[in-house]
């Protein structure tokens, strides 16, 4: 095989995952409300700035301003419960949408009123550049850390795969997600599961803004990165981590070979909206997404 074809191919799975990161917490929100969190993009960004900013203007070390960071994530969940979603309880999706897309315009202004809007560099020690290892052997031009990114995903799709099959929180997850007032009638609390996935999805969010942050520094073209998940999400599923993982790679190869192979025929720049394209073909020939789960509705 072309060894420039496998450069490109590689160089897309690694762009996919990095994609991959951010849907699996869209993914996390979705189960537990049926809801897409357009404010998710965001959270990385608010998390990437909350770590840059203990580093840079407290003085933390990187593992302690990792270990903060994911306290203010988790308190943050707290008060989008408290302030938020406790009140749109049994409302509209297209409510709690828009109450996400609120949220994602305050969380945004609230790190730039913070820790400011210029660009900033995420330094925790991850390895960068390329892969010194498959250069030299094989002339491949991998970075580290994309690859650290790959390992990152692989992991937190396993663990959380297992939580979300496995465990008693998972499960009532699932409930909520299929009815909120049959949730309620059973026990479970519904502000209890979205404190739980609003942290969870804030921690997700931490680690895709560290991958981001590592790559190409922390600035809030960030959060555009939401609008690259949507794609991804109709791909693998709204409903399954595993496939968040899948559409990514799927898009990830799919916009590289696309820019390499067809760009020069159509002017170039067919990385920005291929991934859109893809997705609105698949979307006619499978709605709910390679994992995702088949509604069927009686009428």
């Amino acid at each position: 095989m072309d060894l420039f074809l496998v450069e490109t191919i590689i160089s897309g799975l690694m762009t996919g995952v990095m994609y991959s990161l951010v849907a699996i917490g869209f993914v996390l929100i979705f189960k537990a409300s049926g809801v897409f969190n357009f404010a998710q993009g965001v959270l990385a960004l608010f998390a990437g700035l909350t770590l840059v900013g203990l580093m840079e203007n407290f003085g933390f070390p990187a593992w302690l301003a990792i270990l903060a960071t994911i306290a203010v994530m988790i308190a943050l969940a707290w008060a989008i419960e408290f302030f938020i979603l406790r009140h749109l309880v049994n409302q509209e999706h297209i409510i709690l949408f828009m109450a996400t897309l609120g949220l994602a315009y305050i969380l945004e202004g609230a790190g730039d009123l913070i820790w400011g809007s210029d660009v900033k560099v995420l330094d925790i020690g991850l390895p960068q550049g390329a892969s010194d290892w498959l250069l030299d052997s094989y002339g491949l031009y991998v970075e580290k850390i994309e690859m650290v990114a790959a390992v990152v995903a692989t992991v937190m799709v396993i663990v959380l795969t297992v939580f979300l099959q496995t465990t008693r929180t998972g499960r009532a997850l699932r409930a909520v997600a299929d009815d909120h007032q049959a949730a309620l009638s059973i026990g479970i609390s519904l502000r209890t599961i979205w404190v739980v996935v609003w942290s969870v999805a804030g921690i997700v969010a931490l680690v895709a803004g560290v991958m981001w942050g590592s790559k190409s520094g922390i600035q809030f073209s960030l959060s555009l990165i939401a609008l690259k998940a949507l794609p991804v999400l109709i791909l693998g599923g709204f409903t399954s981590v595993p496939g968040a993982i899948v559409g990514g790679l799927i898009i990830g190869v799919g916009e590289k070979l696309a820019e390499v192979y067809l760009g020069p025929f159509v002017g170039g720049a067919i990385e920005n909206w291929f991934a859109y394209m893809l997705a609105l073909g698949f979307l006619l020939i499978r709605p709910q997404g390679l994992f995702g789960e088949k509604i069927i509705e009686r009428v």
